[in-house]
């Protein structure tokens, strides 16, 4: 299964892209990166960016299923309407493309990754870094949240998966 990770941002996008073995728990790492626009551009031509760069990554990595970070929570509205239009983007992109979004908090990431929904980000980085077999920690931040997605997905995939089979195997 190939998952892509995408952590919204008006300014950065983070990507992230796993491939998957079914019926296994082990993954790697393909790509990651951010997707920059630039503060001369409008808001809109900045949405228009984000949305044709994520079809390109959709394109390029045929993903089974796209990981993004569900908003929940922010001290600055401001940031929260940018991430917010950044995200509907996203998942235009996806509706286009016909790939399955499933979205986590930054709190299901940091307990699935960390096992603590306190957690740092550098332990998360440190964490992806040893989950992925990366030779380096992930940067920027954003591309590091959203491999962290992508993780998250397979892990919500894989018990999903494992579910399903034992019912089957019932029946």
């Amino acid at each position: 299964m190939r998952i892509l990770g995408i952590d919204p941002g008006t300014a950065t996008t983070g990507y992230g892209a796993i491939v998957t073995k079914r019926k296994s728990d082990k993954f790697v790492c393909v790509e990651y990166g951010i997707i920059h626009t630039s503060v001369d551009l409008s808001q809109s031509e900045r949405l228009k960016k984000i949305e044709r760069e994520i079809l390109k990554l959709i394109n390029k990595f045929e993903p089974h299923l796209i990981a993004i970070e569900r908003l929940y929570f922010f001290k600055n509205s401001k940031t929260a309407i940018s991430v917010s239009q950044a995200k509907g983007v996203i998942l235009l992109a996806a509706a286009k493309k016909k790939v399955p979004i499933i979205e986590f908090t930054p709190l299901e990431v940091k307990m699935t990754i960390v096992g603590y929904g306190r957690a740092k980000k550098t332990q998360i980085q440190k964490m992806i870094k040893t989950l992925l077999n990366l030779e380096e920690t992930p940067k920027p931040d954003d591309a590091a949240d959203a491999l962290a997605l992508a993780i998250c997905a397979h892990f919500a995939n894989f018990s999903l998966l494992k579910n399903v089979e034992k019912t089957l195997d019932k029946g």
